[in-house]
């Protein structure tokens, strides 16, 4: 017999607070005190390195100041346009902006300076590397560039040690091994993960093993056999 687990909120909203610097102390304390507007900020780094946290981070402390946002995703349908009073603007995935995208991010970088808007742009790339109209390439890189560096092995291991000990989950050597070797090291794929396999957990009264884990995702429609490896060099 199935037990009835307690519901679980969404995820954590990104947050300054809730943001595991590693090697980015820098760019998050730039982001934190960023009295805007100011210079353009860029963030890059490959997926999952936090870079998306750290926008999504200063937009939601930029809207309970009361503040108006525009965030713009490379696949947001266009035109794209700065809402009234607008204080930041953000572009999100800009190694993935088509050529109707980049006119239209351009033309934000010239509507924001006359304005006194605040650019923060995001990518996998820096702004020498992006397939982007080389006016475009320059306002990405004429302000502050941060690469953003995943979280190493160690750190991972330690922040999901602290959210298993958070959900009162004993995460075993064997548990934590697996996770970290078969599937992808984004911190936030992983604590999705580790929430999915508690309600499981709950749900059978059982403890979290890796037979465990590979029955969700069995009963889930993934599959074990279907588990990417992560990456060594990969992170959050």
């Amino acid at each position: 017999m199935k037990q009835i687990p307690l519901a679980i909120g969404p995820e954590p909203a990104p947050r300054f607070d809730n943001f595991v610097a590693g090697a980015n102390a820098a760019a998050l304390q730039h982001m934190q005190t960023l009295a805007m507007p100011a210079a353009p900020v860029y963030l890059w780094g490959p997926p999952g390195s936090g870079k998306t946290h750290l926008a999504r981070a200063l937009a939601a402390q930029c809207q309970g100041r009361g503040r108006v946002v525009a965030w713009f995703d490379a696949a947001a349908p266009l035109p794209w346009e700065l809402p009234p009073a607008a204080a930041l603007a953000v572009i999100d995935r800009c190694e993935g902006l088509d050529a109707g995208a980049q006119h239209a991010a351009f033309g934000l970088f010239v509507e924001a300076a006359t304005q006194g808007v605040q650019i923060v742009a995001a990518g996998r790339l820096p702004p020498v590397d992006l397939a982007l109209r080389d006016d475009l390439r320059t306002r990405l890189a004429w302000g502050h560039v941060f690469a953003v560096e995943p979280l190493s092995e160690a750190q991972t291991r330690a922040v999901l040690r602290r959210e298993a000990d958070h959900r009162g989950i004993f995460l075993s050597d064997e548990v934590m091994r697996h996770l970290l070797t078969h599937f992808d090291r984004d911190l936030s794929h992983l604590m999705h993960l580790l929430d999915r396999l508690d309600r499981f957990a709950l749900a059978r009264a059982r403890p979290v093993t890796v037979p465990l884990l590979r029955q969700m995702l069995v009963e889930e429609g993934e599959g074990a056999a279907n588990e990417p490896t992560a990456c060594p060099a990969q992170g959050r």
